[in-house]
């Protein structure tokens, strides 16, 4: 029997002392869509997956979870949740209740559409398309016969906010990576961008939040990452020669207007923090201090002004240090604003192990929910997704900046 969907007993943040450490209160493995509450935070989860058989077509493996932390899990609307790993395929479940719906084979990659519930944007082979899930009906946009391996992204793009442009990256007939914007409504192809041009080798690259500028990161020979902005007409602006400054990390528009990315820094002044870095001039700014944060997800794109932190570390190494920021093994969500105001939202108990097992903390679209994974500190183990309620204040508007149009000086 399905337990009874509820909101969290208490506001997030409110019942432990941000600034303090707070150490793993020992809980048992809440049953599959038992809903529990956190005992550290006193939020209400539900463990929405579990190896084996799910029902309506749907089985999993050893891990079952979300794709990953700056991909959208829910569609517009919230009455859709997607798995992605595991399960064999696109995996649909009920967005409230979390009860398996259907499964889809789907050999593009899809990310939903940020505006419209009934669909899911993809880019596979040589053509981009909508696609609508439910009814399984695929509509064809655009169709290259000078590429092969079109990618979206590949696996960390997203759309513009109003779903209109995408960042496709492709190999053209010679033979050279490139990468352009397509705009969805227009059925327009943006000129290409030569990526031999960068230093090494592309890992991924994705429109921006207003859908003027392409995003590139490159990952060069010496194990570092470097960041390049090039305008949709192939205009390169920003150069972030720093190694991962940010990285693992997600983009948005700031409460001046700015498109901003959001991760962490891996490089110096700012190593090991939060920071956000903006898009037309590169301006730094540091949100959280020297920490474990592994993971950051602005997907709650109607909830603009909170950034979801995933932290890795381990506990008992974190309780040592009173300059670090006093969060391990456990997601929170930030300020973006440099306040450093903080709502905590789960203790994950999650232990390291590989990549499949971390914790890619995703909230949904108005950040009311927030989709984990963990294995339950049992490294190698099943690894589960879970669902976290989250309530805010009635207010709103609380969080949200007016979107101006085009980035303040």
């Amino acid at each position: 029997m399905l337990a009874a969907v509820a909101t969290s007993a208490s506001t997030s943040g409110e019942n432990a002392a941000s600034t303090k450490f707070v150490a793993p209160v020992p809980m048992e493995l809440p049953g599959y869509l038992r809903m529990a509450v956190d005992p550290a935070f006193g939020t209400n989860f539900t463990r929405i997956t579990k190896p084996g058989v799910l029902g309506a077509g749907i089985a999993c493996g050893n891990y079952c979870s979300h794709r990953y932390s700056s991909a959208q899990a829910w569609n517009a609307d919230q009455s859709l949740l997607v798995i992605s790993n595991g399960c064999g395929g696109l995996c649909f479940l009920d967005g409230q209740t979390y009860v398996p719906l259907f499964r889809r084979a789907q050999s593009a990659e899809c990310e939903w559409h940020p505006r419209d519930p009934d669909l899911m944007i993809c880019v596979g082979g040589q053509q981009i398309s909508t696609w609508a899930p439910r009814t399984n009906h695929e509509e064809v946009l655009f169709v290259s016969a000078d590429h092969s391996i079109l990618q979206f992204g590949p696996y960390k793009g997203n759309p513009s906010r109003d779903g209109n442009r995408i960042a496709v990256r492709a190999v053209r007939r010679d033979g050279k990576a490139v990468v352009f914007a397509f705009d969805l409504q227009q059925r327009r192809k943006f000129p290409e961008i030569d990526l031999a041009q960068l230093p090494g080798v592309n890992g991924a690259c994705s429109i921006s939040p207003l859908g003027g500028n392409i995003v590139c990161i490159q990952n060069l020979k010496e194990d570092a990452q470097q960041t390049f902005i090039f305008s949709v007409d192939g205009v390169l602006g920003q150069k972030w020669t720093e190694h991962h400054r940010p990285g693992h990390g997600d983009m948005t528009v700031d409460a001046d207007g700015c498109e901003i990315y959001v991760g962490i820094s891996k490089s110096d002044p700012d190593k090991f923090q939060v920071i956000k870095r903006r898009l037309s001039d590169g301006k730094v700014t540091s949100l959280m201090k020297y920490g474990e944060a592994q993971h950051a997800s602005l997907r709650s794109l109607d909830r603009l002004g909170w950034v979801f932190l995933s932290y890795s570390g381990d506990p008992d190494e974190v309780s040592k240090h009173s300059a670090w920021a006093p969060y391990a093994r456990e997601i929170i969500a930030l300020r973006t604003d440099g306040s450093g105001e903080i709502r905590r939202i789960a203790q994950t108990r999650n232990a390291p192990s590989d990549y499949w097992s971390e914790t890619h903390a995703s909230p949904s679209p108005d950040g009311s929910q927030v989709v984990w994974s963990s294995n339950w500190g049992v490294p190698g183990g099943p690894v589960y997704d879970f669902v976290t309620r989250v309530d805010w204040p009635r207010n709103p508007d609380e969080g949200r900046g007016a979107l101006a149009a085009s980035c303040l000086p």
